[in-house]
């Protein structure tokens, strides 16, 4: 029976995000949220562990806030969590992250079969996190997996790629990043929250853990984006046809 870890960030609510006149973010009155991808790599592993048998085991790193995700993530089904935590890991970059990840899994948690992650997070969406974790923990990686099989020790999934799909295996433990079409995320009853509550949560503090290095990473502005829309309508005969291919040609959408 396996034993799966989903990995998961606690990231700002993009739907509580503000324009303010000057063309600036307010984040003044954001809530959070488990982000969206992640929520499928949560859903996977838990039904995973439902057919198979097993665990599934949440595993997080961030401030201590964001003890509401550890709690939705229960209410999501994994049996329980692990928290790592201090007031300094509000914006880690994905190398700081990996490396608190993969020390925290070799020392605390050990024995497992699969990882799995979001394809990135909702909020910087590097696509970093899973790739480096593997790495730093020597397990292979398969990225972008739209579907997940575990069988007899192997790992078999299907990998969404530009040509269309590569099915591949790996030995176990191995790690995957999801994509969102692999699953549609359940949405936790009162029942399941208040379960939540009564499943273990293992609290990991900064000064439990080996330092890490500094963040390279700088954030120098936000700025909305803006949409201008010009709108001009076209008839269809030959002239109008002439006419909407020159437009395009003004606006430099064609040569």
């Amino acid at each position: 029976m396996p034993n799966i870890i989903a990995c998961f960030k606690w990231v700002v609510d993009e739907a509580y995000i503000r324009r303010t006149a000057s063309g600036e973010l307010d984040f003044s009155s954001v809530d959070y949220k488990i982000g969206e991808y992640d929520r499928n790599a949560i859903e996977e592993a838990v039904r995973l562990k439902d057919n198979l048998g097993g665990s599934a085991i949440a595993l997080t790193v961030g401030v201590p806030e964001a003890t509401k995700g550890v709690k939705d993530a229960l209410s999501r089904g994994c049996d329980q969590s692990c928290f790592i935590t201090d007031t300094t890991y509000r914006d880690l970059e994905p190398s700081q992250t990996a490396a608190i990840l993969a020390e925290v899994i070799r020392s605390r948690i050990q024995n497992y079969d699969l990882i799995i992650c979001g394809e990135g997070s909702s909020d910087l969406y590097a696509q970093q996190v899973g790739p480096r974790l593997a790495e730093k923990l020597g397990i292979p990686c398969i990225s972008f997996v739209q579907k997940v099989s575990l069988e007899e020790g192997k790992l078999t999934v299907e990998r969404r790629v530009e040509e269309g799909i590569e099915i591949i295996a790996a030995p176990l433990p191995a790690l995957v990043t999801v994509l969102p079409d692999i699953n549609v995320p359940r949405i936790p009853g009162v029942k399941d929250t208040l379960m939540a509550s009564r499943k273990p949560m293992i609290m990991i503090k900064k000064d439990d853990l080996a330092p890490i290095g500094e963040s390279h990473l700088r954030t120098a502005s936000l700025t909305a984006a803006r949409m201008e829309r010009t709108c001009e309508r076209f008839g269809t005969d030959a002239a109008e046809i002439t006419r909407f291919a020159e437009s395009l040609r003004k606006k430099g959408v064609v040569g």
